[in-house]
C-alpha cells in the first residue's frame, strides 16, 4: 500500500511539474511575442533564453545567437553555440560563428567558417570578405583566387558597405575588388608593386570617386612613392 502511495504522488508530481512548465512555456511565448511588438532586443533575448531551458532546440538556439550577433553582442552570440565547425551547422549557425569572429578581430578563426559559407554557396560576397581577410593572414594565394572569382562574376548594380568612417556609406563592389587587388599587389611587393597597386585604386575611384577608403590608400600609396623619389634624389646628390 505503501508503495502505491508513493507512486501515486510521483505521478501526481511529474503531472504538475509538466502542468507547470507547459504554463511557463505559454508565458515566455506571450512575453516573447510583446518583447518583439515592442521592439524590445533584449527582451527578446531574455525571452528566448527562457524558452530555450524550458525546451531546448536547436533552431532557437540559432536564432538567439544570431539576435545578439545582429546587436552587436558578439562573444555572447559564440557563447550561445560555440565557435567549434560542425558538418551539421545551419547556414545561420556558421554565418553567425564567421561574423562574431571577425568582429572580434579573429580573422583566421572566422576564415574557417566563412570557407564553410563559400563551399555551401559561392558568391561574389563572400569571395571578398575571404579576399579581405586572407590578405591580412597573408593567404596571398588565396586571396588572389577569391578576388579574381569576384571580378568575373560581379554584377553592375552589386554593392558592398565601409564603416571606416563615422557615417557608413556604400559603393560599387567592383570598385570594392578593385581596391583589394591594389592592396594585394601592394602587399605582395610594396617596392615593385607600387605603380600597379595605384593603378588599382585609380581604377576603384574612376568607378567611384567618392569612395573614401580607396581615396585613403591612394593618397598614402602616392606620399610614399613620391617619399622614395625624394630618397633616391638625395642619394644621387
Amino acid at each position: 500500500m505503501k508503495t502505491i502511495t508513493i507512486a501515486i504522488l510521483m505521478l501526481f508530481s511529474v503531472s504538475i511539474f509538466a502542468q507547470s512548465n507547459t504554463e511557463l512555456k505559454n508565458h515566455f511565448e506571450d512575453y516573447y511575442k510583446q518583447m518583439k511588438k515592442q521592439g524590445d532586443t533584449q527582451g527578446v533575448i531574455n525571452a528566448m533564453t527562457h524558452l530555450e531551458v524550458i525546451e531546448p532546440s536547436v533552431a532557437r538556439k540559432d536564432t538567439l545567437a544570431y539576435i545578439y550577433l545582429s546587436d552587436g553582442q558578439y562573444m555572447q552570440a559564440l557563447n550561445t553555440i560555440g565557435v567549434e565547425k560542425n558538418a551539421t551547422d545551419s547556414d545561420m549557425n556558421v554565418e553567425v560563428k564567421a561574423l562574431a569572429l571577425k568582429n572580434l578581430n579573429q580573422p583566421k578563426m572566422a576564415l574557417d567558417h566563412f570557407e564553410v559559407l563559400y563551399k555551401r554557396d559561392p558568391n561574389v560576397y563572400l569571395a571578398y570578405e575571404l579576399a579581405d581577410m586572407k590578405i591580412q593572414t597573408k593567404d596571398l594565394a588565396g586571396a588572389k583566387l577569391n578576388i579574381e572569382y569576384g571580378l568575373a562574376n560581379v554584377k553592375d548594380d552589386m554593392k558592398r558597405a565601409f564603416y571606416e568612417r563615422q557615417q557608413p556609406y556604400e559603393t560599387s563592389m567592383k570598385a570594392s575588388l578593385l581596391y583589394l587587388k591594389g592592396l594585394l599587389s601592394f602587399t605582395e611587393n610594396n617596392t615593385e608593386n607600387i605603380d600597379s597597386a595605384l593603378k588599382f585604386m585609380n581604377d576603384a575611384l574612376a568607378i567611384d570617386p567618392n569612395f573614401n577608403l580607396a581615396k585613403i590608400s591612394r593618397e598614402a600609396l602616392e606620399a610614399q612613392k613620391a617619399q622614395r623619389a625624394q630618397q633616391a634624389a638625395g642619394k644621387k646628390n
